[in-house]
């Protein structure tokens, strides 16, 4: 579908929405990265919500398997963020099937840590056009949806919510690809916000604390728990607990991030009609904003 077919359709069908219960029910919500961790968890809380929930990832397969559990309202879709035919392809499918789209999360995100000195350009490159030029794309081809409906109808409003981190909010030491492109999608929110104001569109970031339950963490064999045990990087830790705990006490509320943390925030996102250019910690205090 090209984008002028794309962007008629999305007038067309402004108003064909699948009706669902909950404070999202109605809405068409894309979230990139959905195939597992933190955008799996999203799009199940959202879809809980009543929306109809689009699991976009690389990985096919495992969208398919979420989308498949969460039975109506659920579909996946592949897509490759980096790719802009990918991309324009996503939302193409996504208004063709089911009438537009009214909520973008852009949660798909990859993590290369290492020290400066050794760092080599391909991983920044990769950081960098996953997290950074990924989200551009999604909210580019988001945001000419969305006009495109609220032309239909200018009562209608849009949201879009990016997915940044509390390292987006304060450096990480080894980590500085992925803060740096997570400082970066602010700045895209930020100015996405006042371009699109006029539109109905909102646009915030939203800034999660470490999901310690997720497989970035948790996976026995490759999660970080394991990888900074069996380096040291936690003085004193004997075991995958200890490094957890390590990790816990470093949040006032003693917890990591969960998906429905995340979700709440999102649905504030949505819910407040007087807010844009936001980025929200949701770190349990262990990031706050000056």
């Amino acid at each position: 579908m090209d984008m002028e077919k794309l962007l008629k359709t999305a007038k067309e069908r402004i108003h064909d929405r699948l009706d669902g219960v909950g404070r999202l029910s109605g809405k068409v919500v894309i979230v990139t990265g959905a195939a597992q961790g933190f955008g799996r968890g999203i799009a199940e809380e959202l879809h809980r919500e009543g929306a109809t929930v689009i699991i976009a990832d690389m990985q096919f397969a495992a969208a398919k398997e979420v989308a498949e559990g969460l039975g109506e309202r659920a579909a996946a879709i592949r897509v490759d963020v980096t790719d802009e035919d990918s991309v324009r392809e996503m939302y193409a499918e996504t208004v063709e099937r089911f009438g537009g789209v009214d909520l973008l999360v852009a949660n798909a995100g990859v993590l290369r840590a290492g020290a400066l000195a050794s760092y080599e350009k391909k991983d920044m490159e990769f950081v960098t056009n996953v997290n950074y030029i990924g989200t551009f794309l999604c909210c580019k081809y988001a945001a000419a949806v969305m006009q495109a409906q609220h032309e239909a109808d200018p009562s209608a409003t849009f949201d879009i919510v990016i997915m940044s981190s509390k390292s987006g909010l304060e450096g990480s030491n080894r980590n500085f690809a992925y803060a740096g492109s997570k400082f970066g999608v602010i700045g895209l929110a930020q100015s996405f916000a006042l371009e699109l104001c006029s539109s109905g569109i909102k646009v915030n970031a939203v800034c999660p604390g470490n999901y310690l339950d997720g497989p970035l963490w948790s996976d026995p064999e490759t999660g970080l728990f394991v990888q900074y045990l069996r380096s040291g990087k936690v003085p004193g830790a004997k075991t995958v607990d200890d490094v957890r705990r390590h990790y816990e006490a470093k949040v006032p509320m003693n917890r990591g991030c969960l998906p429905i943390d995340v979700a709440r925030a999102i649905l504030y996102c949505v819910e407040q009609k007087y807010e844009t250019g936001q980025a929200i910690p949701v770190t349990g205090g262990q990031v706050m904003l000056n």
